[in-house]
């Protein structure tokens, strides 16, 4: 019995020191740096793998590991803000190993803008310094059961709210109209699609290749779906809209929304998410101007950064999260292994060759 009770408490022990020894080695963060400002297509040594030693947790604190990562066509233009040195924005999935926060449990998981790193001290509570970006102040993941943490980046997260607000608040649509969205294929696009066709619309997407149409048309139930990198956007979009279009969900820009927009019909409604065709340019590119159109059809655009509404992120969550419940609303992601990748799925992402939300697992 005494045997046993000395085995028991050995073992307790090793347990003790190899926790212990997992905190120190977590004390140790891995982070990508910003060290040249992005010019044209970015690049591997735009940004440098460091790590830096964390400090000990105070009253409020908390230490977290990310667990997915999000790479967005945002972080493209957002960087040139930033300083040289900076940690490389971006938000996270990521598990609480330490807390000194009452409200932030060991084992929860929180989203958070933390950037490219791998492991972060930080007190939620306390407004993010002014050097960091952020969207939303970290919260905790709300219970979304069997599904996978990193839709908390995605259909769950800030690519569900910006579709849902930038459709629903900027275009107000109304069942029957005609939608056009461009880079439909990708994370907010292939959202607003689902979120267009739940309220009655005729869905129209445009997209960079045979298969992303396909996945458009046939798993998502768009009306149809244009190749632009093979058909004339201005001609197709006569055959598929032949009465006009009422809303147009731009996240690409340049001449395809020109194409779009001078076949709207009157008092139509434009909702700018971005302009991913010009991220990577030097040069802005040259297109048809558009106040022709605005002015004789009296159409009314609106750009929007879904921060607009954090006071009611969790309603688009909530939505977003019964719409999936009851089948209505699908979701894809596109995964990359392992945070040494992080680099990689960033320009896959901006090259178009993700479907639905890029995240990377950590």
């Amino acid at each position: 019995m005494a045997s046993s009770f000395k085995k028991c408490i050995s073992l307790l022990s090793q347990q003790s020191l190899s926790i212990q020894r997992n905190r120190t080695l977590a004390t140790v963060a891995k982070k990508y740096v910003y060290t040249k400002h992005f010019a044209d297509q970015p690049k591997p040594t735009d940004l440098r793998l460091v790590e830096e030693q964390l400090p000990p947790l105070k009253d409020g604190d908390i230490l977290v590991e990310a667990e997915y990562l999000s790479v967005d066509p945002y972080m493209r233009v957002y960087t040139l803000r930033l300083p040289l040195g900076s940690t490389m924005i971006g938000g996270q999935v990521a598990k609480i190993l330490e807390s000194k926060n009452p409200d932030y449990p060991v084992g929860k998981r929180i989203v958070g803008y933390m950037g490219w790193r791998s492991h972060t001290v930080l007190n939620p509570n306390l407004p993010p310094p002014k050097e960091q970006f952020s969207i939303e102040k970290p919260y905790l993941l709300p219970d979304i059961g069997e599904l996978s943490p990193s839709l908390g980046l995605g259909v769950l997260g800030m690519t569900g709210n910006t579709a849902y607000f930038g459709l629903m608040d900027v275009c107000k649509p109304k069942a029957g109209e005609t939608l056009v969205i461009s880079g439909a294929a990708g994370a907010v696009g292939s959202h607003v699609g689902q979120i267009a066709k739940i309220h009655g619309l005729k869905t129209i997407g445009i997209a960079g290749s045979d298969s992303k149409c396909k996945w458009l048309v046939d798993e998502l139930s768009f009306d149809n779906a244009i190749n632009y990198k093979k058909q004339n956007v201005a001609a197709a979009l006569k055959e598929a809209a032949a009465d006009g279009i009422d809303c147009y969900f731009d996240n690409v820009g340049g001449d395809i929304s020109t194409a779009v927009i001078y076949q709207m019909r009157h008092f139509g409604r434009v909702s700018i998410c971005g302009s991913i065709c010009s991220y990577n340019d030097a040069q802005l590119p040259k297109t048809r101007i558009l106040q022709p159109a605005f002015v004789f059809k009296q159409l009314r655009m609106e750009g929007f950064v879904v921060s607009r509404w954090n006071d009611r992120w969790f309603e688009g969550i909530e939505r977003n999260m019964q719409w999936i419940r009851e089948g209505k609303l699908k979701y894809k992601e596109t995964v990359t292994e392992g945070f040494e990748n992080m680099f990689r799925a960033f320009h896959g992402m901006m090259k178009g060759e993700n479907f639905g939300k890029a995240v990377v697992k950590v």
